[in-house]
């Protein structure tokens, strides 16, 4: 699905897990850069790297 955001760039909050986390991949699988906030800078960090690598696109934390 192309909802159009290739290249733009969305703050997800809570997304070190759950719901956020998975909100945070979907946008990056569409093209969409992440820049992500969490409370747990741990779990935060290892999502970011994981989802850049599945991606590609360019995560911020």
């Amino acid at each position: 699905m192309d909802m159009g955001l290739k290249g733009k760039t969305a703050l997800v909050c809570a997304s070190s897990k759950g719901l956020g986390r998975a909100c945070a991949l979907a946008l990056a699988s569409e093209g969409v850069n992440i820049t992500m906030l969490a409370r747990g800078r741990e779990a935060l960090e290892e999502s970011a790297k994981e989802i850049a690598r599945l991606t590609g696109v360019q995560v911020n934390t």
